[in-house]
């Protein structure tokens, strides 16, 4: 639209200046200003840096000049949530100046309020280990697989083609092959886009099965094969939540459900996809373990596990119980938090259904080490983690890798515009219009996630040698602290319950823990409170 504006302006502005020059030596005034405006819109439009210049030519600087602003200008409409209340410590300045490779450095020290409740901080050593100059790998499916995964420490959380455009996932996917780390394709099934960089995937598997989906809506065993197949396809998740909408299911407007979108989904172009909210391959903790079992053999033997917000906390101890009393193990668990992000969520489900991730991760943490089995599975952690400390806060908590999609998105370029569900993102990262989508040049912000990821890692490797560690591995929670009143700070391994190797086996678990394990059972998700012996 802005860029017919400027077309129009600019030819209106040359149609009075050949019209009335000769007859009113003024209109030379005219021209003088038409002539910057119509070269800066030229430039505007096919610089490959910018993807809100090209999308609104000349009219788009005025964001750029708030930001020289900075701080109290940039900080309120940038760094803030609609309400005014800024992101912590300014992630996404921190997000754009590593996917730009501008200096990271901050003047004035910290701009928290460090006795503010909520305030968080790793003490460090009066030792330093050595920063490691490689990266540290994760095995995914040792035990289990054909073919394992060795993971980054961070990779690309989900986010479905569809939901992103064309020339955002192509980006994303060029960024994980420069930087060698995973993309997650969300729910959406696989585009081509997610192959043509050759960028290590992990595909998704959702509710709606899109990409193994049957005409009936359930899932195709065959399409799964062919889908799961592709060379670039490293792991495969099992979703069962998400997040920003738990127990609801992925909503893509219809707007956004292109012909494209349409085929490779198996819907109807131009309706809401609506995903349903649970699964309709399996029914209870046992089935999906069978059915996970399944997907790993039809894949060839690469690396399988589930995503999921914990909920009722009964029902993933249900799912451990039935690991253990088979024998059959997923070879990740993704831990998603209830503050996740989403394209489109019911405002209910988005601020107020879900745990916590920190408080998901360390119970899912706890469940897994209680019923020994926590060696088995890698623990990978998913919801607004953005900073080399917020990597180091979840492998406090339990994690033994990271995904991020906020982050990522803002490496694109987003300006969270919010406009998501509209499709009319405006710089063409959350859209399937294809005039907005042009806006992003692939190359370039490829460039940007890449290093983006690679100065991330870089930041979480140098804390870690600031605490005097040398491995990830040598992370636990006592190394966080939490301020939680102006006089009072606690250590994460004060503030959460921690369970003994075993302790369910051994029944030396606490009271509560105890009988949440005694009571649930593998045969079903759901069981009533009274059943558990749930006490409050």
């Amino acid at each position: 639209m802005m860029r017919i504006v400027f077309y129009v302006v600019s030819f209106v502005g040359l149609a009075l200046v050949v019209g009335f020059a000769p007859t009113n030596p003024w209109v030379w005034w005219l021209l003088a200003g038409i002539v910057p405006y119509i070269a800066l819109g030229v430039y505007d439009m096919n610089q490959k840096t910018r993807a809100l210049l090209r999308n609104y030519p000349v009219i788009g600087h005025g964001r750029y000049v708030m930001e020289l602003v900075r701080p109290e200008i940039q900080q309120y409409f940038v760094e803030s949530n609609l309400d005014g209340r800024p992101f912590a410590r300014n992630d996404r300045s921190i997000v754009y100046q590593r996917a730009k490779g501008v200096v990271e450095t901050m003047p004035f020290g910290t701009q928290s309020d460090v006795y503010e409740a909520g305030y968080e901080w790793i003490n460090h050593s009066c030792a330093p280990a050595p920063h490691l100059d490689e990266e540290p790998r994760v095995r995914i499916g040792a035990e289990r697989c054909a073919h394992p995964y060795d993971a980054s420490l961070f990779n690309i959380s989900a986010m479905s083609y569809g939901s992103l455009s064309r020339r955002a996932v192509l980006a994303l996917n060029k960024g994980a092959r420069l930087g060698g780390f995973a993309h997650n394709t969300g729910e959406g099934g696989i585009a081509p886009a997610h192959l043509i960089h050759g960028g290590d995937v992990v595909y998704q598997v959702g509710t709606g099965y899109f990409g193994c989906r049957a005409a009936d809506g359930g899932f195709d065993l065959e399409k799964y094969i062919v889908t799961a197949g592709h060379a670039s396809v490293k792991m495969i998740e099992l979703k069962l939540s998400q997040g920003a909408k738990p127990a609801h299911g992925g909503i893509l407007p219809a707007k956004k459900v292109t012909q494209e979108i349409a085929d490779i989904r198996g819907v109807p172009v131009g309706v809401r996809v609506d995903s349903p909210p649970g699964h309709k391959a399996f029914g209870t903790p046992l089935e999906m373990l069978a059915f996970i079992e399944l997907l790993r053999e039809k894949s060839g033997g690469k690396p399988v596990g589930f995503k999921l917000c914990i909920g009722q906390p009964e029902e993933f101890v249900s799912i451990v119980k039935a690991m253990v009393e088979t024998d059959t193990f997923p070879d990740f668990i993704t831990v998603d938090g209830g503050e996740g992000g989403t394209g489109a969520a019911p405002f209910e489900f988005s601020d107020s259904v879900g745990m916590p991730l920190r408080d998901g991760l360390a119970f899912a943490h706890n469940v897994l080490v209680g019923a020994g089995v926590r060696k088995r599975v890698v623990l990978i952690a998913s919801g607004k983690i953005i900073t080399g400390f917020h990597m180091f806060r979840a492998m406090a908590l339990g994690a033994d890798i990271c995904n991020c999609a906020r982050g990522m998105m803002f490496a694109l370029g987003c300006i969270q515009a919010r406009r998501c569900n509209h499709n009319d993102c405006p710089v063409g990262v959350a859209t399937t219009d294809p005039k907005l989508d042009k806006a992003i040049d692939v190359d370039d912000k490829g460039q940007r996630v890449d290093r983006y990821h690679k100065r991330t890692v870089v930041s979480f490797l140098e804390i870690l040698g600031a605490a005097g560690l040398s491995h990830p591995s040598q992370i636990r929670p006592d190394h966080v602290y939490r301020r939680v009143d102006p006089v009072r700070c606690l250590r994460y391994s004060e503030l959460y319950e921690w369970l003994a190797p075993g302790a369910f086996v051994t029944g030396q678990a606490p009271v509560k823990w105890q009988m949440m394990w005694d009571g649930s059972s593998p045969h079903r998700f759901c069981e009533s409170f009274e059943t558990i012996g749930r006490v409050s």
